[in-house]
């Protein structure tokens, strides 16, 4: 069973000694899913559990023990080979659309010089009666463009992306070459809210347990897309989480989490959202500078422009079987050419009109649970009657070894022995503070 990485990080973050409720509220994880997720892992990487006497476990984990799984899984290190094999085939295929795009450009232009090269050599012939070649007048007139090349030849230098790296040190935003800049004009840069989800039930994990475990719906309300009178959206939270409603002498309901309020360390409040609310990020259209976003636009044009001068020049069929090479070739190609230049500039201005469609809708759910953590920060009377029998149910439970009943890390006999001395030492305690 592969481990789940959010638990792994998890126990990470909190310095290898963890309860359910320590990890399911770092990680936004079911109870359920959190405990069999720990069982599992202290199995396989060697964990120890420990039992305070109220009952409540513990789970201490090796500091090592992400390297114990590693050498236990094949399948672990195959996948971290894989995700740096995937990062490198990634991002060629990024690169492979201007690439694409370049190279059309330079065979349709290509072809049209050598089919005017070669018209105006048999004008020549006509008028001068010479006997050239259609390839003589390649000459060295031929132009090359070559603002691409900067981007291109990062292939074959070795250093490149050393020199990167350095470039991102130096400047606080990265700038895309000119290749990535094309698939960002075609494809956006992606969802900019793909770890929404994870970040929610993180965020409303690290309020309840900051709020020592019980907590009024308003609290949470900044964190969801929908508020309702009825607080039905608090229903997920109390199953995720092991929670439980409870209704103040007033009829207001608040809800504690009994698992939430056990940890193994004293930890400081977490850190929550500086906005104070869960906000969406808007979708971008790339992020490409003005000018690469121009000139990749500019070349899907001219790529389109290309198609259409070079079919009207070879409405004359015979043209590309008297010169056959290049212009041949572009000439059975020309259709997946043109039709490459219509999708190069119609996806990306479907995905234009997309975004405009989308944001909006963003934008009025952050307005929203804005509005939802300014009133929590203004309570009104009602609120903080509610807010202050939330405070009643509030508790933190600290297992410190000195709560410990059982731990797997020693033998049983020995801890039996340790437990009967330490009865004998607190009995005589009470014997010398009771004479």
């Amino acid at each position: 069973m592969t481990p789940n990485p959010k638990i792994v990080q998890s126990i990470e973050k909190l310095d290898y000694r963890v309860t359910v409720g320590d990890v399911a509220a770092q990680a936004g994880l079911e109870l359920n899913f959190a405990q069999q997720g720990l069982l599992a892992l202290a199995s396989e990487a060697g964990g120890h559990l420990q039992v305070a006497e109220s009952g409540d476990v513990v789970y201490l984990f090796p500091k090592n023990f992400q390297g114990i799984l590693r050498n236990k899984y094949w399948r672990l290190r195959w996948q971290k080979t894989w995700s740096k094999i995937w990062r490198v085939l990634f991002y060629i295929i990024r690169i492979s659309f201007g690439i694409i795009l370049i190279a059309s450009i330079l065979l349709m232009a290509v072809a049209i010089i050598a089919i005017i090269v070669a018209a105006n050599s048999s004008n020549d012939d006509r008028e001068g009666g010479s006997n050239r070649s259609y390839g003589g007048g390649f000459g060295g007139g031929f132009f090359v463009p070559h603002f691409w090349f900067g981007d291109i030849f990062w292939l074959f230098d070795p250093g490149y992306n050393r020199r990167r790296r350095q470039r991102r040190r130096q400047t606080s935003n990265y700038q895309m070459n000119f290749l990535e800049s094309v698939f960002s004009f075609l494809f956006g840069d992606g969802n900019p809210n793909a770890d929404l989800e994870e970040h929610r039930w993180q965020t409303i994990g690290s309020v309840i347990r900051s709020q020592r475990g019980a907590v009024a719906g308003e609290q949470i309300a900044p964190y969801v897309d929908k508020m309702d009178q009825d607080e039905d959206y608090m229903l997920p939270v109390l199953s995720r989480f092991n929670g439980y409603p409870e209704v103040s002498p007033q009829g207001e309901i608040i809800y504690y989490f009994p698992e939430l309020q056990v940890t193994a360390k004293d930890r400081q409040s977490e850190q929550i959202s500086a906005a104070g609310y869960l906000e969406e990020k808007p979708w971008r259209f790339s992020q490409a500078n003005s000018g690469q976003i121009t000139m990749a636009a500019g070349l899907g044009v001219l790529n389109i422009v290309l198609a259409l001068v070079l079919g009207n020049l070879l409405q004359d069929g015979t043209i590309a079987a008297e010169l056959g090479g290049i212009v041949a070739f572009v000439q059975s190609i020309l259709v997946l050419l043109f039709g490459y230049g219509v999708l190069y500039l119609l996806v990306p201005l479907v995905r234009y009109f997309w975004i405009q469609g989308r944001n909006p809708k963003i934008i009025e759910r952050n307005q929203s649970r804005q509005q939802r953590a300014i009133a929590l920060n203004q309570p009104d009377q009602s609120l903080r009657q509610k807010l202050a029998y939330a405070s009643q149910f509030a508790q933190q439970k600290v297992i410190s070894d000195r709560d410990l009943a059982y731990t797997t890390e020693d033998d049983l006999l020995d801890q039996n022995i340790r437990n009967a001395d330490k009865i004998d030492r607190d009995w005589q305690k009470e014997l010398e503070s009771g004479s």
